[in-house]
């Protein structure tokens, strides 16, 4: 579910505050997070594949077969790993998919939500008053 035009605003002036706070911390931030992640495991997954690669070869050249049947089912595996983490990968400027607002849709998060933001206008309002 993607953000309201006043959530991305809101969300907008976070950053900039972050940012104008500490900027260490905030360059940081922008490097981790699921993107990051499902990076790391894509070339741990193509680690594992050559890893598997030379277990097959090894097996082969010893004649036991069992050995070659091993590094068939981890590079069966890291394929599999490196795939899937790749698809799911959220592209630049996406919002992942697992993220707990794509997961929580229905009514209650509607209502928390319109709590949320009238709590937001009274505190303003109060403030603007003073």
């Amino acid at each position: 579910m993607p953000l309201s035009e006043h959530e991305q605003r809101m969300l907008e002036q976070m950053e900039r505050a972050l940012y104008a706070e500490d900027p260490k911390f905030a360059t940081a931030l922008e490097g981790s997070g699921l993107r990051t992640y499902t990076r790391r495991r894509v070339y741990q997954a193509v680690a594992g594949f050559l890893v598997g690669i030379a277990l097959l070869m090894a097996g082969m050249v010893a004649k036991q077969v069992w050995l070659s049947v091993v590094g068939f089912l981890v590079m069966l595996g890291c394929a599999v790993l490196a795939v899937t983490g790749w698809r799911k990968a959220p592209k630049p400027g996406e919002q992942p998919a697992g993220a707990p607002q794509a997961r929580r849709q229905g009514r209650q998060k509607r209502s928390m939500m319109d709590r949320i933001e009238q709590r937001w206008q009274k505190r303003r309002d109060e403030q603007q008053g003073q």
